[in-house]
């Protein structure tokens, strides 16, 4: 492991991130304001926490809404004529929209080819309740220089997920080679959120221990014309199946599963504590 070591602007830099993170993972319809988990079929249901009655049929999402119920789209008002079908889709795998029902957002989306319904509403418990995500104190010697290679052909990778039954497949560009405690480690990348970054889902020694026991993700920026990459796994974060089991994260590939102690980063949720 690495001496510790922690610098003034090191260590600002951080909090100043964590605290940005935290008010992202508090946002009134974020993933802790998720009220239920609903998967759709052929058949039509009411479902708890959204209005109107809901189907799959063709790739799309049907609902029939009753007089009195309304869901909006961008801030127009999708009501229709009492009886008629709304149809939003087809959605792409990981895709979804975003519904307004009054103070509940309706997320639609597919996840392992199937599509889902997750209302959300700012009361939630889990979200008002929440008193923030405990972490490592930041430490430079966990901000390492790594080695972006590139595959030749982008590798379909199935993972696992946190609700059984599902898996989810992801294009990987690459793997960043990188050494941590006198071990030279390997990490298979997935394509990041802004163009040309990457993201890293992994576990280590301590998950299950003081972190959580899954997984945990890491942003990485785009790779210098070299390869070179920052790994700083002071900002390797939660996903939001270490909050809730209304949540269907992917899993690590088993190539990420490291058997060296990464103490750095976010740490057990309070929320998960008594299930570790």
């Amino acid at each position: 492991m690495p001496a510790h070591t922690e610098t003034a602007p090191f260590a600002a830099a951080w909090q100043e991130w964590h605290a940005a993170h935290e008010r992202h993972r508090a946002d009134p319809h974020g993933f802790l304001a998720v009220t239920h988990l609903h998967w759709l079929g052929s058949s039509e249901a009411r479902l708890e926490g959204a209005p109107g009655t809901w189907t799959v049929e063709n790739d799309a999402v049907r609902v029939v809404l009753e007089p009195g119920e309304t869901l909006e789209r961008d801030g127009e008002e999708l009501n229709g004529a009492a009886g008629a079908t709304l149809t939003f889709g087809p959605i792409a795998e990981r895709g979804g929209i975003n519904l307004v029902s009054g103070e509940r957002v309706i997320e639609v989306a597919k996840r392992g080819g199937e599509y889902i319904v997750r209302p959300r509403h700012p009361k939630n418990a889990l979200l008002t309740e929440y008193t923030g995500t405990a972490a490592y104190a930041p430490d430079a010697g966990f901000a390492l220089a790594g080695t972006f290679v590139p595959f030749s052909e982008r590798r379909p990778t199935t993972v696992g997920a946190a609700v059984e039954g599902i898996q989810h497949v992801y294009e990987a560009p690459g793997e960043i080679r990188f050494s941590l405690a006198g071990e030279d480690l390997t990490l298979t990348a997935f394509n990041g959120h802004a163009p040309g970054t990457l993201s890293v889902l992994f576990t280590d020694a301590t998950s299950g221990k003081t972190t959580y026991a899954a997984n945990r993700s890491l942003a990485v920026g785009t790779p210098a014309p070299d390869g070179t990459v920052l790994l700083d796994f002071n900002r390797a974060v939660n996903l939001p199946c270490a909050y809730t089991d209304l949540a269907t994260c992917p899993l690590p590939p088993a190539e990420n599963r490291l058997s060296v102690a990464i103490e750095a980063g976010e740490k057990i949720p309070y929320e998960r504590q008594d299930q570790q």
